[in-house]
């Protein structure tokens, strides 16, 4: 409206002001403040100055259509305009994910309970108390509880490790997800009232990983929107936005400090970013693929990577150990097999790490120099068939989960690679497996046509 209001300055109208009285002028849809033009005017000059609008105003608006061929001057063309309707809510929010650069008055559309108030008893005392866990079967054995509220299929699954003692802290009964639909869901995954806490629609395109920060009520995710977003979930906005000049796929908090995560993208840039500076703190190229998973080693100071190198002819940089700080690669040579590896686990507890293979199976690899391959251990009757399958070790490190091609479930046996037990899930992919930080018995799983299930 300060357009609006400037324009009736001009002196295209000065022969229409005279023939007939100004009539009153309604502010009818003004724009949101930070969408609001100001002017700049230097040196002696200054605006014209503008009278205080009435909201009450009646206005006498021309409701017949002008004669074809009139002349319609400015002032009646601003009046005519106060019948466009105002633009959606909706429609400035997605303006605002992109142009704002300080995103906090972003809303969450679906806001509801994540407190543990509405959780069943048996499972608020199996959060809380660790002799009530050490009771529970090791594997998971049915599936007991669907999710489902996304349109297409579903990229990554991440439960809370938040599980203090206090009811505020407690936050290991949330699951997140992000999916090809452009949102990322919060799940309140045992509430009796509404298991869907949060669905977030800040990404303007696919999302294509999540992660809880490993403390309080905050998740980072990224997507094909070529940025990584902060998102305080207890308050239901968005907090900050990292942007990229390529579409970030995975990401990952530091181990040891929360404030420093890593980002992977779509032209084989890896990135370290600082939560507090919103800056880049170390970048590590080598001119890959895109990056498929990334893996911090349990103290921090190395992470492995997993790149796409079906484009090439070279295989020896699917997998490659780098050195955090000195941003070099201590090995590339660790998979020299024609495969890619979509996922990339640390063993909780022994220097090994694992690797989803395109081949149909499992690799292990040792953490230790020069991080050999295992050639006499494999996990290896699901199928993988080119999806980004996804696996993830148990609790005590005893049991490896994966998801498969065909839309089971598969458990191994960690040390002797045996099949333990196979659960038919979905009749899509399952793309996606993470075992509950808190209850061993607990896995959440999801599929290729969006669907979520928690098998216990």
């Amino acid at each position: 409206m300060d357009l609006l209001c400037s324009a009736y300055s001009n002196s295209d109208d000065d022969e229409e002001r005279q023939s007939r009285q100004e009539p009153k002028r309604l502010n009818v849809f003004p724009p949101p403040s930070q969408y609001r033009f100001q002017p700049q005017f230097s040196g002696s000059g200054h605006p014209p100055p503008v009278k205080r609008i009435r909201t009450d105003t009646v206005v006498n608006v021309q409701t017949d259509a002008p004669a074809p061929g009139r002349y319609i001057s400015k002032r009646e063309r601003a009046l005519l305009s106060q019948s466009i309707p105002a633009p959606e809510q909706s429609s400035i929010d997605n303006q605002d994910q992109e142009q704002n650069q300080s995103p906090a008055a972003l809303t969450s559309p679906v806001r509801l309970s994540i407190k543990d108030s509405d959780l069943p008893n048996n499972i608020v005392s199996t959060l809380r108390n660790p002799s009530e866990r050490a009771k529970l079967s090791q594997i998971p054995e049915r599936v007991s509880i669907s999710l489902n509220s996304h349109k297409k299929a579903v990229n990554a699954l991440n439960w809370s490790s938040n599980h203090g003692m206090l009811i505020f802290q407690s936050t290991a009964h949330l699951l997140a997800s992000a999916g090809m639909d452009h949102t990322l869901c919060i799940w309140n995954v045992w509430s009796r009232s509404q298991k869907t806490a949060h669905i977030f629609r800040f990404h303007g395109a696919a999302v294509k990983d999540v992660r809880w920060s490993p403390h309080g009520f905050t998740v980072l995710s990224c997507g094909y929107d070529s940025s990584s977003r902060l998102i305080d979930v207890e308050k239901g906005i968005q907090t900050q936005i990292f942007k990229e000049d390529q579409a970030v796929l995975v990401v990952k908090f530091h181990p040891q400090n929360s404030s420093l995560f890593l980002s992977g993208g779509s032209t084989g840039k890896i990135r370290l970013w600082d939560i507090r500076t919103g800056n880049v703190v170390h970048e590590y190229k080598r001119g890959l693929g895109p990056i498929l998973d990334v893996e911090f080693t349990r103290n921090g100071k190395q992470f492995i990577s997993s790149s796409d190198v079906s484009g090439g002819n070279v295989t020896e940089n699917a997998i490659i150990v780098w050195d955090v700080s000195r941003e070099v690669p201590l090995s590339n040579q660790v998979y020299v097999e024609a495969f890619t590896c979509p996922c990339i686990r640390i063993h909780p507890y022994d220097p090994s790490f694992i690797a989803q293979s395109n081949g149909d199976y499992i690799a292990i690899f040792s953490l230790k120099p020069p991080f050999k391959l295992d050639k006499y251990r494999r996990y290896e009757r699901h199928g993988v068939s080119g999806f980004p399958i996804k696996c993830d070790f148990s609790l005590d490190g005893e049991k490896i989960a994966s998801g498969s091609s065909d839309g089971s479930i598969y458990f191994y046996n960690y040390r002797s690679s045996e099949l333990i037990r196979k659960i038919k899930a979905y009749n899509q992919p399952c793309t996606d497996v993470a075992f509950h930080p808190v209850m061993p018995n607990v896995i959440a799983s999801c599929s290729w046509d969006g669907n979520i299930s928690i098998v216990e």
